[in-house]
This record gives C-alpha cells, sequence and structure tokens, in this order.
C-alpha cells in the first residue's frame, strides 16, 4: 500500500490544505458512483410500515393513541359529538376496518354497530380488542322517570345486555382499559412492546393520581345524592361512595307545566342534592328545576366530544370532579 503525504513549507498552511483535499475527495468519491449504486445506498434504511389501528369513539381513541404513540396510526371511527349509542357505519368505516390490522373497542354491547360493520369489511386478519376485559359490569341501571306520559320508550334508556357500559368515566376503570389495550397492542404488533409498556406506564400514572384526586376531594361528601339526564354515571358514582339515584328524561318538544311538575316530584321523591347535566343539553326544563327546588344545575361531561389530544381526558375529568365537589358541597 502506497501512502502519499504533503509536505507543506509552513504547518499554518498543512491545515487548510489537509481538509480541502478531504472534500475533494470525498466529491469525487460521490461523482464517480454509479445511478445504480445511489439508488441501493438510498434503499438501506427502507421507511417501516406502521400498524393501523380503528378505534370506535373518542375515550378509545385517546386511551389507544396514549398507549400507541407515533409507532402506529390511530384513527376514530364515530366522530366526536356523536350518539355513540345510536351511530349507524358509513362506508368509509367499514373501508377503514377492511384496511386494519387492529380494532380497539369499549365493549359491554356499547358500540351496537360495530359487528355488522366488521361482518362487511371481511377482513380475515383483523385483531379486536375489548377494552372491558376484566371488568365487573353494573347490570341495573337507575330508575328511569318519563317526565312526559305521552313519551314511551326512549332510545336513551341505553339498555344494554352486556351491563351499562360508561366504564372510561371511572378512573379506576379506565387504566385497565389501558392494559387492555398495551396487551393487546403487544400481542398483534411485539415488535413495538417497549414502547407501549412505556406509553401505558406514563397514562398509567397519571390516572392513579387523578383516582387520588377524586378519593382526596369526594370524601368530604359521603353519599351525595344527585339525578342526572343521562345513566353514564354508576361507576363514578360507586367507586367515590355518591348515588345517581335516578335519570330524568326530558321531552325533545315543548315542555308543558304538567312534564315539569312531574320532573319536580321526582327531584323531590329522591331528595337530591344536585341536577347534573350535559353539555349541549336544552335547559329550559332543567332552569324550572333548578327555581322551583332551589337548586343549581351542574353540568357534568361523559366525555363522548372533545379534541382528540389524549391529554383531554384529565382535563375534562378534572372539570367534573370540580362540578361534583361544587354539587355535593
Amino acid at each position: 500500500m502506497v501512502r502519499t503525504c504533503i509536505e507543506p513549507k509552513q504547518g499554518r498552511k498543512r491545515s487548510k490544505i489537509l481538509p480541502v483535499i478531504a472534500l475533494l475527495i470525498l466529491s469525487i468519491a460521490g461523482c464517480n458512483q454509479s445511478p445504480t449504486e445511489q439508488q441501493a445506498a438510498s434503499q438501506e434504511q427502507p421507511s417501516v410500515k406502521k400498524t393501523k389501528i380503528v378505534t370506535t369513539f373518542l375515550p378509545i381513541y385517546w386511551f389507544t393513541k396514549a398507549v400507541a404513540g407515533d409507532v402506529a396510526e390511530v384513527e376514530i371511527l364515530v366522530p366526536p359529538g356523536t350518539e355513540v349509542h345510536e351511530y349507524q357505519a358509513k362506508p368509509e368505516n367499514v373501508r377503514a376496518i377492511a384496511t386494519a390490522n387492529i380494532l380497539v373497542k369499549n365493549g359491554l354491547g356499547l358500540e351496537e354497530f360495530l359487528e355488522e360493520t366488521v361482518k362487511n369489511a371481511q377482513n380475515p386478519k383483523l385483531t379486536e380488542i375489548d377494552t372491558s376485559k376484566g371488568i365487573k359490569p353494573v347490570k341495573e341501571i337507575s330508575p328511569i322517570v318519563k317526565t312526559s306520559k305521552e313519551e314511551k320508550d326512549h332510545d336513551h334508556d341505553h339498555e344494554h345486555a352486556g351491563g351499562n357500559p360508561h366504564i372510561w368515566l371511572d378512573p379506576v376503570m379506565a387504566k385497565q382499559q389501558v392494559i387492555n389495550i398495551r396487551d393487546g397492542l403487544i400481542a398483534a404488533d411485539p415488535q413495538n412492546k417497549a414502547t407501549y409498556e412505556a406509553n401505558s406506564a406514563a397514562y398509567i400514572q397519571q390516572l392513579d393520581q387523578l383516582n387520588s384526586q377524586f378519593q382526596q376531594t369526594l370524601q368530604k361528601y359521603p353519599n351525595c345524592t344527585f339525578i342526572t339526564f343521562h345513566d353514564a354515571y354508576p361507576y363514578l358514582a360507586q367507586r367515590y361512595n355518591l348515588k345517581q339515584v335516578a335519570v330524568v328524561e326530558i321531552p325533545e318538544d315543548q315542555l308543558s307545566p304538567t312534564d315539569v311538575q312531574n320532573a319536580v316530584n321526582a327531584v323531590k321523591k329522591y331528595q337530591v342534592k344536585a341536577l347534573l347535566t350535559e353539555p349541549g343539553t336544552d335547559n329550559k326544563l332543567l332552569n324550572s328545576l333548578s327555581q322551583d327546588l332551589k337548586l343549581n344545575v351542574q353540568t357534568l361531561d361523559s366525555l363522548e366530544n372533545g379534541e382528540p389530544d389524549p391529554q383531554h381526558y384529565f382535563q375534562a375529568m378534572k372539570a367534573n370532579l370540580q362540578t361534583l365537589e361544587a354539587a355535593c358541597k
């Protein structure tokens, strides 16, 4: 091997000449590289195709996105703010499931549209994750108080064979849902196991902190009794020693004096401390009730609408905690 040395006359010039020579050598090497070699070099690091996950509605999207992070593509089937109980599948839902690797659902009969949609998607490689696995559901629902005699069976009764499905509103059960998602993703996509474990651990830590905040705040108000207008909170009430005693159904058309009086009677019957409504509910009846009974109407969020950021779960739940504390004082 022949070594070529360039001996400059002065040491200072040598430091300038060597970098120039190095750049020239690199440039020549690059220019001499054939198109085939350049193409091969560009293909040395192929882009990895991400696992495609579809989720049913917003809380399940939050939990799944928190666990998956950036290593998988996470989509949502039911647009935020849409009533998941009554959702009718769209053609784009079928297409999304047909091309997905994993489907994550709440379970407990909430997503009634799913069975037929999955069938139509004809995706034999699809892995389904039921986040309610291992969770003991509440079978009975709170008594339904119909304020209008003309009102018959209403869709918002939400009687599910699997039990009340609103488990995401209890931070402890939400933690189990995250664990089920983590384990399901690891089984279906083991190469990203470390990411799924780290991401889920961080989110679970936040859920533990949230549960502690609820316990510390609400233990001062044992057996605080409330009436709601959506049977979504039995798990939350049970966890923190509150009582959801009834669900009052509000007629969707014009209210009559009889409707208002029936609702007033129901509230008096159960001796409640609070009336809890949801964002977007028509407040005409609620305002009448609050005036007649001298009770404040508070807004409790069932978390079926909101921002796509998984951290929105904690923002909304902390707002719910403030609502419950104010209602139970």
